[in-house]
């Protein structure tokens, strides 16, 4: 332990721990906005590329960096001293005098960081005059919107996609002034080998990253009445949508969420929910084939468009392990244009399926060449972020928290417990646990429902699960870095398993791009998550293949799970990407 001062307050803490991190343990405030807070990578965030945390040290040490400066013993330290608030002072104002000038129309207005420290530092005018930095706004990805002139060059960013997803797309290029965060050879977004993950844009300060909006699109679609439009809504979304209105973290507010969409003006609520149920039949039945028949081992889920796209640039010789189902949200698309479609009297040109899912992964995988029928088209039009319906709400004049409880309109709308728990990580293994179990041992009369080995908040986790006389190994990773850390294993031979579900984003959807920022914080991710195992505790439906609506579809459309029919709407196919 090593005995310092903050502001005339004596405290004790490890040796080791920063001026910032001593701070916050007794209560003392240091504005940041560089540093980041993430889980067991610590060290690789403490890049003081801002000074904003700035702080007087007595002694040698004079002005200091409170994220990235460790604490000695005897350390005496001011936070509150003018000399350290003018340094801050002058650093946010020298930030914003290279900054555009356009708060009121800027996507992050209210969530920005940047604008949070003016206001906090008191700073009403610009002092420093001179040249701006101006660079074109990238917008060829599907999923991210790159505008370097709001990037205060915190770094973030390339911190999150380098050291925490091991995607590399973003670094500092440049030298002085003309410093940016850019891609490698200034390529596109659209060319990079970046997966869409959107991990970039929750940590962003400002509106540097931003997810593409497809919600002018969506209000076309719903304005016109030639179309047709069906909302589907997937499970994490439920769950995190309150705390845009200001709700407590892991409130469900399926109801309401249900109400605004038919308040919106879409002609039919439906629930991702039963297309998870789906998958789980397909799934399911993929592994059982594959155990029966010698097929390749582990089966990887497929469900996350963005370690699907990540395998595909990183481990393309891996390309025959995962699962070849569809994500839920494209399943319930090729659904909803050929079955729904037919039982509504729709003309499947005529339908618009809009997504509104957790993730922005999803954007780019809706654009997929493979996820298009013949007869159908593309089998998501448009897809909404979890923020990007909060603003719809809003921009439509509804008050959210009065709004009545609602159901999900009937067919496509029935869902089990097994299907709520996709929305966090370890939750689509257990459902395809759940099935798994009973269809291998159909003469147990009480399988098992609860796997509580394969929850968790750890990034790599192993357990082993059995049933039918036999032990099935099961791995489950969530962020990319630990997705490579669990793939290299398999490459090189040092692990087996039998199944593996891999998450894109820290505790799975629930942590998704496209969800309300929620700062790094594990805590809210778990009563997000809890949230979720909540709502499959409440079901009394909670295994996939009890889902009544989804055995009435296999009989009256696709017959058996899969087979032929149901391959031809319900799996997809992969494609090597080049590594850049």
């Amino acid at each position: 332990m090593v005995n310092i001062t903050i502001n005339h307050l004596e405290t004790s803490v490890p040796e080791g721990t920063t001026i910032l991190e001593a701070a916050r343990e007794i209560g003392v405030h240091i504005p940041t906005l560089c540093h980041l807070d993430l889980p067991d990578i610590k060290m690789v965030n403490r890049v003081g590329t801002c000074r904003v945390c700035m702080v007087e040290v007595e002694g040698k040490w004079n002005l200091t960096p409170a994220c990235s400066t460790a604490v000695t013993p005897g350390m005496v330290i001011h936070t509150d001293t003018l000399r350290a608030i003018r340094a801050r002072r002058t650093v946010v104002e020298l930030l914003l005098s290279n900054h555009p000038r356009e708060c009121l129309t800027c996507e992050r207005n209210g969530t920005c960081e940047l604008q949070s420290l003016a206001a906090e530092l008191g700073i009403r005018e610009i002092k420093f005059k001179g040249p701006r930095i101006h660079t074109e706004k990238d917008t060829t990805s599907y999923s991210i919107v790159r505008n370097a002139e709001k990037c205060v060059l915190c770094r973030r960013c390339e911190t999150m996609c380098n050291e925490v997803q091991t995607v590399g797309v973003y670094s500092a290029v440049h030298r002085g002034f003309d410093c940016l965060i850019g891609t490698a050879f200034d390529l596109p977004m659209l060319e990079t080998s970046c997966t869409c993950c959107g991990q970039c844009v929750s940590v962003c300060p400002t509106a540097a990253l931003t997810e593409t909006d497809d919600s002018a699109e969506v209000w076309e679609a719903i304005a016109n009445p030639d179309l047709y439009v069906v909302a589907q809504t997937a499970p994490a979304v439920r769950v995190t949508l309150g705390e845009e209105f200001g709700l407590p973290v892991g409130t469900q507010v399926t109801g309401k969420m249900t109400a605004a969409l038919r308040k919106m003006g879409f002609d039919k609520v439906l629930d991702t929910d039963f297309a998870a149920d789906l998958t789980i039949m397909e799934e399911a039945s993929e592994f059982i084939h594959r155990m029966k028949h010698g097929g390749r081992l582990p089966i990887l889920t497929s469900c996350c468009p963005a370690w699907v796209k990540f395998i595909e640039h990183q481990f393309p010789d891996l390309l025959d392990i995962p699962s070849t189902c569809k994500s839920p949200h494209e399943m319930f698309g090729a659904i909803a244009k050929t079955y729904l479609a037919r039982k509504l009297g729709v003309d499947p040109a005529k339908m618009v399926v809009v997504s509104i899912m957790p993730c922005l992964a999803k954007k780019f995988e809706a654009r997929r060449e493979e996820l298009s029928g013949h007869e159908v088209g593309s089998n998501v039009d448009y897809v909404l972020s979890t923020r990007e319906l909060a603003r719809m709400i809003r921009e439509a004049g509804i008050h959210f928290n009065a709004l009545p409880e609602e159901d999900f309109d009937g067919v496509m709308g029935e869902s089990s417990g097994a299907s709520a728990i996709f929305g966090t990580t370890g939750g689509v293994i257990e459902a395809v646990v759940r099935t798994a179990a009973c269809w291998l041992d159909p003469e147990n009369p009480n399988p098992q429902i609860d796997f509580q080995q394969l929850r968790g908040i750890e990034g790599i986790r192993e357990a082993c699960v059995e049933f039918a006389g036999q032990k099935f190994c099961v791995a489950i990773a969530h962020g990319l870095g630990n997705a490579r850390k669990l793939l290299t294993d398999i490459q090189e031979g040092k692990a087996q398993y039998d199944a593996i579900e891999i998450m894109a984003c820290p505790s799975g959807c629930v942590g998704g791009g496209g969800q309300p920022y929620h700062g790094n914080n594990m805590e809210v991710l778990t009563q997000r998550a809890c949230a979720v195992y909540n709502e499959d505790k409440g079901k009394s439906v909670r295994r996939s293949h009890e889902n009544k609506e989804v055995l009435a579809l296999y009989k009256e459309f696709l017959g058996e799970p899969y087979g032929e029919k149901a391959h031809e709407l319900l799996h997809t196919r992969y494609q090597k990407r080049d590594q850049i």
